[in-house]
């Protein structure tokens, strides 16, 4: 056989390997685009340093390429369903922590830009100048532990009972002694606490002025101590509110009468029936007892 024609030959199999490796590689590719791109965590909208994250404020977003080191990156599974546990843990891993620095609406939060509650240095990056951090316990954990999340603002209700005042009516009473807290973290007595932040409720971290500090600690001593969630203020406005009392709204005490109208109404009064004594009526030897009518 000719050289030309075993040239032509080899040259027509090689031209031919190269098509069907260029026809199984342009499919792949088009997916390659899709699958690619890894979903990262960012901000869904612009986030302050110091602020505690929410599940509000987190997004996915497909990135460029593969994800950066550091990233927080969702899994595979749980993209395919964003409803699945997976997903919810994803994002848990931010819940509750505060940034340490400012972050831009779109922008992908780093694990180095976090610092979680229990870290050392957290009361540093989340407190706002001139405050302090409290702990308190939370009556009625079960009502309240679900409903509690980094970042809310509470008020602080004292209730009191006074055993040894005669009038019902003024035997118990509550007031509301501080408000618009924001709450700083969330401690659990049960280790097992889910993605969400749902647990029983131990204690809540609040942050505080010194002066507010100071009427939850007396507050302690007088009674029991409840929170009462309420809508947050402003991002920008959160450490001027915390700081003005001017802004705050006086809430009068409510007492026992107030609440349980038996208690205020007077007791009802029995009808007095007059007793009449028997008359004994002497007749010579005979004496006879004869009722009144």
């Amino acid at each position: 056989m000719p050289a030309k024609t075993i040239l032509a030959i080899l040259f027509l199999i090689s031209l031919s390997v190269v098509v069907v490796l260029a026809l199984r590689a342009l499919p792949q590719s088009e997916n390659s685009d899709w699958t690619a791109k890894d979903e990262v965590l960012v901000a869904s909208a612009p986030l302050s340093s110091g602020a505690l994250l929410r599940a509000k404020d987190v997004t996915w977003q497909p990135s460029v390429g593969a994800a950066q080191p550091g990233r927080i990156v969702r899994p595979r599974p749980a993209r395919d369903n964003p409803n699945t546990e997976l997903d919810e843990q994803a994002r848990a891993e931010v819940y509750g922590a505060a940034l340490r620095t400012a972050i831009g609406a779109g922008e992908p939060i780093p694990r180095d830009a976090i610092v979680k509650p229990g870290d050392r240095d957290f009361l540093q990056v989340v407190l706002s100048p001139h405050t302090r951090a409290i702990s308190i316990p939370v009556t009625g954990a079960g009502a309240n532990a679900g409903v509690l999340y980094p970042g809310d603002r509470v008020d602080v209700i004292l209730t009191q009972t006074f055993k040894n005042d005669p009038s019902l009516a003024r035997r118990s009473v509550g007031e509301t002694v501080v408000q618009s807290l924001r709450i700083l973290a969330v401690d659990s007595l049960d280790p097992r606490v889910n993605a969400s932040g749902n647990g029983v409720g131990r204690s809540v971290t609040l942050e505080v002025t010194p002066e507010q500090a100071e009427r939850i600690n007396v507050a302690s001593e007088l009674g029991r101590l409840s929170l009462a969630t309420r809508i947050a203020a402003a991002s920008g406005a959160i450490a001027d509110f915390a700081l003005s009392p001017a802004r705050t709204v006086e809430i009068k005490p409510i007492w026992a009468g107030d609440v349980s109208r038996a208690l205020g109404d007077p007791p009802p009064t029995k009808p007095i029936v007059a007793e009449r004594p028997n008359v004994e009526i002497i007749r010579g030897t005979k004496a006879v007892l004869v009722t009144p009518q």
